[in-house]
Order: C-alpha cells, then sequence, then structure tokens
C-alpha cells in the first residue's frame, strides 16, 4: 500500500509561479518531489492534502 511508512511533516511549493516541485519533510528528510502522478511521494503527499491531514504551503 502505497504510503505506510511515510511520515511527512511538511510540504511547501517551491515556486509559486511554477508549482511543478514541492519541498517536503519525509521521514526526516529534506526531499524535492515532482509534481508528477505516479510518483509515490508526490502520490503520498496528495493523498494526505486528500485525507486533509497535510498541507501544502504556498511558497516562500
Amino acid at each position: 500500500m502505497i504510503g505506510v511508512n511515510m511520515n511527512i511533516t511538511s510540504a511547501q511549493y517551491v515556486s509559486e509561479s511554477n508549482k511543478q516541485t514541492i519541498v517536503a519533510n519525509i521521514d526526516g528528510e529534506t526531499m524535492y518531489v515532482p509534481v508528477k502522478v505516479g510518483n509515490r511521494h508526490y502520490d503520498e503527499i496528495m493523498r494526505q492534502v486528500d485525507a486533509g491531514t497535510l498541507t501544502i504551503a504556498d511558497a516562500d
């Protein structure tokens, strides 16, 4: 099952003008996740967003 062991504590778009990458803390590690369906990290981020347990912050 996707994301069973993924602990995502934060997610934020890298750029407001180009929302193609999300920087996320996944299992204590900073990861740059492409916004691409089929990428397991992106799919899990979106699953958690849809479940209401995670929000993707706007870029700084």
